[in-house]
């Protein structure tokens, strides 16, 4: 019997210190090089990547840029603290009490940060065309679109477009410049349509070029894009949101409970 033989691997055309980087980058991530430890010596790094020594301090330097290390040059160079965020999703869904800020801000203050928005634009827009899937929209419909970014200890940490049904908006709060004291689902459920169930849609992206100044990024690192469909007692969707974020800082945190 022939045996088939393995497919060839790809070729990394990356260059070498961006390949050590990303390295280093995983086991930042992955815990392996935890907060407050050293990163392995220039030494150690040469001989491990078989590097010379101005390429080794190239990729230093990347992962100096994303804030995921400190040190200077003749120092050790150790892990940042508090870089990467667990971000659990369901625990975002559950309007806040009247009176309370919204539920983002509130989970951040529970971890020791401090967080805040800061409104972009308020407008009925042509959504992007998943948006408009998602709503049912003809290619030329439109909807309302609330866009903000939010900042975590004043660092740009994720953009935020969510999109309305004009239906739905007009003439409510939604249509206003302004925050929305509790946020989005506090309203909503005032107006009658309490969110109930969300489906959100994960991908990895190369950040656009508004991302990558919004973000205030320093490199071609993936950003993590979630569409999310927000529904509500209805037949069709009450918000439909895009969220992006900084790939390297985040992970995404879902819990599933077999019935």
């Amino acid at each position: 019997m022939t045996v088939p033989k393995a497919e060839p691997e790809s070729v990394d055309r990356r260059s070498l210190h961006e390949r050590i980087a990303a390295d280093l980058r995983d086991d930042i991530m992955s815990g392996q090089l935890a907060p407050g430890s050293s990163l392995p010596s220039t030494a150690q790094l040469k001989e491990r990547f078989d590097a010379s020594n101005a390429t080794v301090q190239k990729a230093l330097q990347l992962l100096k840029e994303e804030s995921l290390v400190v040190g200077r040059a003749g120092a050790a160079v150790t892990v940042r603290e508090h870089r990467q965020r667990t971000v659990r999703p369901a625990a975002l869904m559950t309007p806040g009490r009247p009176g309370e800020p919204y539920r983002w801000l509130t989970e951040a203050a529970r971890h020791g940060t401090r967080a805040r928005s800061v409104l972009r634009e308020v407008a009925e827009v042509r959504p992007p065309a998943d948006v408009r899937s998602a709503f049912g929209l003809p290619a030329d419909g439109t909807a309302l679109l609330r866009s903000q970014i939010l900042l975590i200890d004043d660092e740009p940490a994720e953009l935020v477009d969510c999109y309305y049904p004009l239906s739905l908006s007009r003439g409510t709060a939604l249509m206003e410049r302004r925050r929305i004291k509790g946020g989005a689902p506090a309203l909503l459920t005032e107006l009658g349509h309490p969110p109930r169930r969300s489906v959100d849609r994960v991908s990895a992206r190369i950040p656009t070029q508004e991302q990558y100044r919004a973000l205030h990024l320093t490199s071609s690192t993936p950003v993590l894009r979630t569409l999310r469909v927000v529904h509500g007692d209805g037949n069709g969707p009450v918000e439909v949101t895009v969220m992006v974020k900084a790939g390297h800082l985040y992970e995404l945190e879902y819990e599933f409970q077999v019935e």
